[in-house]
């Protein structure tokens, strides 16, 4: 039995290292890296496409709360599975129910949208197949705190501010929509600030930069995601114990 075991396991081993290194290059593919579901909006249809040029795969969705719990409620997504061809494009959406009314108005909540893949079943013997999965957030923004169309107001992730406190920096998000962080630096040309982990500061929250204030310095820069995936920086000017951002012009 021993025997036979080694005899397998070098296949194996060089069967998952080959899995683990392709994991990025997944066969059902999602056409952002985030979803906004506005309250005056009914559904929102997402685009889904097969990367495999050979296969056919299927395609399973659903939606998750904040505590990662499956959910049909008050969001759903339709079709739950589907079969994708090979190289073929396809659309899930995803349905409000009246429940989105029992939400709170006055802010965004926050869910997950997930993807996963079913790969075909392999003819081959002692094949190790593996469902890769996409999971993004998904946030709902009511219609009285949704952006007008025309109107070019200033991103209010600009509202954010820093406050120093002994060694650290707090970030305060005044708006009711939720921020993402994905970088912090001491200047334009720095690169990441050592210790520094994305993060996402719920609506008028509040969170630990995690990242010295010293590594820092007076004139910090962070990075956000935008609705669009896009990642635009702001730079603060600190007085005191207080700092206050501005965009960064955008390089062209």
């Amino acid at each position: 039995m021993n025997t036979s075991f080694k005899r397998n396991t070098l296949p194996l081993l060089a069967l998952i290292g080959a899995c683990t290194a392709q994991t990025s290059l997944a066969a059902v593919s999602l056409d952002r890296t985030r979803v906004i579901f506005t309250g005056s909006e009914k559904s929102v249809s997402l685009s889904v496409s097969n990367q495999n040029t050979q296969l056919p795969y299927l395609a399973q969705a659903w939606i998750e709360n904040e505590q990662a719990e499956k959910i049909t409620s008050p969001l759903v997504v339709v079709p739950p599975i589907q079969r994708l061809e090979a190289g073929a494009n396809s659309q899930v959406k995803i349905q409000g129910l009246p429940e989105l009314g029992q939400l709170p108005q006055d802010r965004e909540s926050l869910f997950y949208f997930n993807l996963r893949e079913i790969p075909p079943r392999s003819d081959k013997p002692n094949t190790l197949q593996i469902a890769l999965q996409t999971r993004v957030k998904l946030f709902y923004r009511p219609a009285a705190i949704a952006p007008r169309a025309g109107i070019n107001a200033a991103p209010w992730q600009e509202k954010l501010t820093l406050t120093r406190q002994n060694d650290r920096y707090l970030v305060n998000n005044p708006t009711p929509y939720y921020v993402t962080l994905i970088d912090a630096t001491p200047n334009l040309k720095a690169t990441s600030a050592t210790d520094f982990k994305p993060l996402m500061i719920e609506p008028r929250g509040q969170l630990d930069l995690g990242v010295s204030s010293r590594a820092l310095g007076d004139k910090p820069v962070l990075t956000y995601v935008n609705d669009y995936g896009g990642r635009p920086q702001l730079q603060f000017s600190c007085a005191a114990s207080t700092c206050t951002a501005s965009p960064v012009a955008s390089k062209r």
